[in-house]
């Protein structure tokens, strides 16, 4: 490349095969129809429908794996109230709706995995209703009553309905409690002119069981699981997809067929499809191909993987993080096949190098059982008859990669080095 050519010179130059707005391809875009999800977006359309006669609908928790369209329909119906608002001003109302109790309908979007504490989420849902910043809730330092006073007072100051949409509910609860859902679901007591309902959308049944009883009856008013898409929905939902987003003949006969199928695979994940097909023509069109084809779906999928991997390691705890660099050394240094007793020899001694208590082998017993459940390694177990059974461990990552990221973590201290003496210790030199 010349010295004086721009670096992205080349790029721009090369044929787009997008139409636009690539963001069509993104599970976060509300299209126009939502294929596969008619019954569910009617019957929560039929439970929402109070809010426009003025009155407090039931307040619903939405279950389904990730995606199967539930933060989609909720935030279709959202968009549906706010298209009634603007057609309101311009036509005459049916005589079962007034014009004034569609106007004080409000939605608060709360992402419970950006927002987890219990101080964040009722900062945001306060803020939402306080145009002036001076009298806005502060980022922190207010006690948690102080805060509530003002998240009602503000929802307090004029006749509404207000609907609040907590997303990933089960992530706020896992890590917070139920303090906040507490005070959101007993608040319509403590309201004379307003109203609020809940919805809570999770990827988990079972978060309920983390509730108090008296939180769970006022917030489980209403049920709705959404069930995952089989390979032909996946199908329709990208062909519609694909229509907006590419340009003709861009796309090979297979790859929606493709990326639907490999999806379906994922539990019906609409998402991990959306992805594929959106990261697949990215590829084609970083290498200046004119078409998409399978080679490029099964190059995405690869690093679609790849990076789950590596969003997994990222997130893991301390002692997990332990747990797997150990492996991951030991095997780097020929030993394909551990037992637990030598992972935990290599486990404690790396704490012990990096400054942190280990904690017992039962303990890392269930970490190895939790790394296996993400399928960061493989434990098998291994029965030697009279002589009891152990797990034979192996990692399913590549070692090089990992170990690189988890060494960027500052609480753990880099110990590189690792080899084995004899067949039933392994140290850390």
């Amino acid at each position: 490349m010349p010295d004086n050519e721009n670096i992205f010179k080349s790029y721009m130059d090369s044929n787009p095969l997008f139409r636009g707005d690539r963001d069509i391809l993104r599970p976060t875009y509300i299209p126009e129809d939502l294929p596969h999800r008619e019954k569910q977006i009617q019957d929560l359309a039929s439970i929402m429908v109070t809010a426009l006669r003025g009155n407090r609908p039931s307040n619903v928790l939405i279950f389904g794996k990730t995606g199967t369209g539930k933060t989609a329909v909720v935030r279709y119906l959202e968009r549906e109230v706010k298209r009634l608002k603007r057609e309101s001003a311009d036509s005459n109302l049916d005589n079962k709706f007034s014009k004034h109790d569609i106007d004080k309908v409000e939605y608060v979007y709360v992402n419970c995995e950006v927002v987890d504490t219990h101080y964040g989420v009722m900062k945001n849902i306060g803020n939402k209703f306080v145009e002036e910043w001076s009298d806005q809730i502060p980022f922190t330092g207010w006690p948690m009553e102080k805060v509530y006073e003002s998240l009602r007072d503000s929802i307090e100051e004029e006749p509404r309905v207000v609907v609040i949409i907590l997303d990933e509910l089960d992530k706020l609860v896992t890590k917070s409690g139920d303090s906040v859902l507490y005070h959101l679901s007993k608040i319509n007591s403590e309201l004379e002119k307003s109203k609020v309902s809940l919805i809570g959308i999770s990827n988990n049944l079972k978060f309920t069981e983390l509730l108090d009883p008296r939180v769970k009856s006022r917030l489980g008013e209403e049920k709705m699981i959404f069930p995952p898409y089989d390979a032909e929905q996946l199908k329709d939902i990208l062909s519609d997809r694909a229509e907006k987003a590419f340009e003709p003949d861009i796309l090979g006969n297979d790859v929606i067929s493709l990326c639907s199928a490999l999806a379906a695979q994922e539990h019906g994940d609409a998402r991990r499809a959306l992805d594929l097909l959106r990261i697949s023509a990215e590829l084609a069109e970083r290498n200046n191909d004119t078409c998409v084809n399978t080679d490029h779906v099964y190059k995405a999928k690869n690093k679609i993987e790849e990076n789950c991997v590596r969003e997994a390691v990222n997130t893991l705890p301390t002692h997990s993080k332990l747990v797997l660099y150990s492996i991951l050394l030991m095997q780097e240094n020929g030993k394909d096949k551990l037992t637990t007793g030598e992972v935990y020899s290599g486990y404690k001694e790396l704490g012990k190098r990096s400054g942190i208590d280990p904690l017992t082998q039962r303990r890392i017993t269930d970490l190895i059982s939790e790394l296996d459940m993400l399928g960061l390694i493989n434990a098998r177990v291994k029965s030697f008859g009279r002589r009891g059974r152990t797990k034979e461990i192996q990692s399913s990552v590549s070692e090089a990669d990992i170990i690189d990221l988890i060494e960027d973590d500052e609480g753990i201290e880099p110990v590189r080095d690792l080899k084995t003496q004899g067949s039933k210790q392994t140290t850390l030199i």
